[in-house]
């Protein structure tokens, strides 16, 4: 088994603090790669792409869960509910969490999982064992590269939530890692597997939509409350993003099913990225009207715009446009829409059963919108119609966690391609570094870097999957 490495100075002191850390990190990116040129640093002898290659087959896949807060603590249970899955190993760096998701394992008549934590470098011991197949990284945003890099080293594929990484130099060395190691990264990216999502991404390629020109996606979360809140976020860790950079943080659920249905990676590609911010005024203005003078939050300057706008041009000509707003008074949105010559669908929109509304010619007329549950029945993917009753016991967020999870173990039992890649993650976490490039030079348009290395312009298998059985357990 590699060796893997110990967490870094950088990591134990919280990640990039500095305000423009993410702009900076920009500059020391592998040999070759830069924001401003795009250009991708040369292979190494050996290294091949990992695009179209299947997982080898699994009859039953060993999960070892990094990281037990709200995301992972939750996520833990669903991982062992899914057919022919087992969670062998759960760690996280206060020893008691690993303690209590153990135990709720065990309440359920699951085996109990080993224990890891106590320490920064508990995951590297975790690592160590020859029980797992799959890491699933569920740690603060400034860890992800550093889990989501060893579990590739040591031998195993990793599903990493949002983002990856975040900086251009991490997102290229966990393409490379992948490369090398002959293993998947993918992130966990569950709104890509929304029901809403789903059937847009097939009615794109059914051609509703005629020839699609433009989408808008995005995170819009009032989080104020629970940015503030000394438990809900340990360490205050992702209310202190705010106070080191100008970027959009956290635009990966509405940009990345938008991505999908242009067939991003897989016949069209994101070439440059322009971005816009407003002022930071939401985070101060909540705390100075709701949060006592003692909290520490107020020896804090939050510097990250409120709305953060990420302008992104495809080589075809396609435009994007993906936001990020957790500072402000507004209902969780989204966004989700997706526009051609031929109609548009318009997510978050309300009223009617799911909350969508669509505008299709030849279908519609009168310049009067229609309800989009008729066509959601009609495109509604097959893993919704497999899984969505067990999603909706199982899983969170709508049951579509569930569903990222069932899919993910499917596809490693039955050695399949997977849907989401490294080159994917890569592209749509790139928003991150890339918006605070192109806000440091004054809203500038930067290069999105291609991490497939040219292998963009073919069709490949993604997210508008053919339906597939699981394989029988045993």
């Amino acid at each position: 088994m590699s060796e893997i490495p110990a967490v870094s100075r950088r990591l134990l002191l919280g990640g990039a603090v500095a305000t423009g850390a993410l702009a900076a990190g920009m500059a020391g990116a592998a040999p070759a790669a830069s924001a401003a040129t795009g250009q991708a640093p040369r292979r190494r002898p050996g290294q091949k792409s990992m695009a179209g290659v299947p997982f080898e087959v699994h009859g039953t896949v060993r999960v070892g869960v990094i990281g037990l807060g709200n995301r992972g603590g939750g996520m833990v249970m669903s991982w062992a509910a899914v057919p022919g899955c087992t969670v062998t190993a759960v760690c996280d760096i206060r020893a008691d969490r690993a303690r209590r998701a153990a135990d709720r394992l065990v309440s359920k008549g699951e085996p109990r999982p080993a224990e890891y934590g106590g320490s920064a470098d508990s995951y590297a011991q975790m690592l160590r064992r020859d029980d797992i197949d799959l890491v699933y990284v569920a740690t603060p945003w400034e860890f992800h590269y550093e889990h989501g890099r060893a579990a590739l080293l040591s031998g195993r594929h990793a599903v990493v939530e949002l983002p990856v990484a975040t900086e251009l130099r991490q997102l290229w060395d966990l393409v490379d890692t992948s490369e090398r190691t002959r293993k998947h990264l993918l992130l966990a990216e569950n709104c890509s597997y929304g029901r809403n999502e789903l059937a847009m991404l097939r009615m794109a390629h059914a051609g509703l939509f005629g020839d699609v020109t433009n989408g808008h996606g995005g995170y819009l979360h009032d989080l104020r409350e629970l940015l503030f809140s000394d438990t809900y976020y340990t360490d205050s860790w992702r209310r202190l993003w705010h106070t080191r950079s100008t970027a959009s943080l956290y635009p990966m659920h509405g940009l990345a099913p938008i991505a999908a249905a242009m067939d991003i990676n897989r016949g069209d590609r994101m070439a440059t990225l322009t971005a816009t911010a407003t002022a930071p005024k939401g985070l101060a203005d909540y705390r100075e009207r709701f949060i006592p003078r003692d909290h520490p939050s107020w020896k804090e300057t939050y510097i990250n715009g409120d709305l953060v706008t990420c302008l992104i041009e495809t080589d075809k000509g396609r435009i994007i446009r993906a936001e990020h707003d957790v500072s402000s008074p507004r209902p969780y949105s989204r966004i989700n829409t997706l526009a051609g010559s031929r109609g548009i669908v318009e997510d978050y929109a309300g009223p009617g059963p799911t909350g969508a509304r669509v505008y299709l010619e030849p279908d519609h007329g009168g310049h009067t919108w229609r309800d989009f549950a008729d066509y959601r029945k009609e495109f509604d993917h097959w893993l919704w119609q497999e899984v969505g009753d067990d999603a909706a016991n199982n899983g969170g967020h709508g049951g579509m966690d569930y569903v990222l999870q069932w899919r993910t173990v499917q596809l490693m039992r039955a050695g399949l391609v997977p849907d989401i890649d490294v080159y994917d993650s890569a592209s749509w976490c790139s928003a991150v570094p890339l918006s605070a490039a192109s806000l440091a030079s004054n809203g500038r348009p930067v290069e999105i870097p291609d991490f497939t290395r040219g292998d963009w312009a073919g069709k490949r298998p993604g997210l508008d999957s053919s339906p597939t059985d699981m394989p029988p357990i045993g």
